[in-house]
């Protein structure tokens, strides 16, 4: 039995109804220079409840494909956004 992927990113847009989408940034070095760089990768999220908000820190887990682009499902808020 495989182990599911399980990712952690902040919500960059709640448009949808039940789908979020979820920027997971990494960091890579570079092959000639070797400076690390940041790079981010957007991710459709299924969110049945509609419980995240823009600015959350939440954790997504692989799954099958609820959609075209939905591969991915809410797992849980880690951390809220900050209100201002």
């Amino acid at each position: 039995m495989s182990q599911k992927s399980e990712k952690t990113g902040v919500v960059v847009s709640q448009k949808m109804q039940k789908s979020i989408v979820v920027a997971v940034e990494w960091q890579v070095r570079h092959g000639m220079y070797g400076k690390t760089e940041r790079r981010t990768s957007k991710f459709m999220v299924h969110d049945e409840e509609n419980t995240a908000k823009i600015g959350d820190l939440v954790a997504i887990v692989e799954t099958r494909p609820l959609s075209r682009r939905k591969r991915w499902a809410l797992k849980q808020i880690v951390r809220p956004a900050a209100v201002v």
